[in-house]
């Protein structure tokens, strides 16, 4: 498995289609091999448990990717985001829908959601967030099972032609490095 520092160390490379055998389809390819490290932890956070958010408070900070353990909730990274920066804060109740959770768990929410703002705003100096909860699968929840509220740091100029015509998002810090820092600027208790 490939370590954080080696995955720092490792370049990705942008190919031409021309360079490929065959016939070009057009397009070019951006190889991150080091973000396979991330994608076998979701698979693997996924195997015998089942829902990712409830392991994860099983585990250390560093490992659940988590910058923030409150009474009824907790705050991580998303394993898989949007942009860097990208939290989802949880309740730590399995549940699925919104309207299913108690009183003090959506204060927890929205308390951590607010705290997760100003600090993304220390941290990364973002212009705006993407803020919301997908319920069901209908929805788009990834995990619908459990609840779970996406921050989602926006800036003016963050837009580019990998989401629109690649499918594909640049991330510039790795998330050890995110954590860390999110984690280090959360006030405390």
């Amino acid at each position: 498995m490939t370590t954080e520092h080696e995955a720092r160390e490792e370049f990705a490379r942008l190919e031409p289609a021309s360079d490929f055998a065959a016939s070009s389809d057009a397009f070019q390819r951006l190889w991150t091999p080091h973000r396979m490290a991330y994608i076998n932890a979701g698979a693997d956070a996924n195997r015998g448990t089942g829902c990712p958010f409830c392991a994860a408070p099983d585990k250390s900070d560093e490992d659940g990717l988590i910058v923030h353990r409150g009474e009824h909730a907790f705050v991580l990274l998303n394993l898989f985001p949007y942009n860097s920066g990208h939290m989802l804060v949880c309740p730590y109740r399995h549940i699925g829908l919104y309207d299913q959770a108690d009183p003090h768990e959506t204060a927890e929410i929205a308390y951590l959601t607010q705290t997760a703002m100003r600090v993304l705003r220390t941290v990364s100096r973002c212009d705006g967030f993407n803020i919301g909860m997908n319920q069901g699968h209908v929805a788009g929840a990834g995990v619908e099972e459990h609840l779970h509220q996406h921050i989602v740091p926006r800036w003016t100029s963050d837009a580019n032609f990998f989401p629109i015509i690649a499918k594909t998002k640049a991330l510039p810090q790795l998330l050890g490095e995110v954590r860390a820092a999110i984690a280090d600027a959360w006030p405390a208790a």
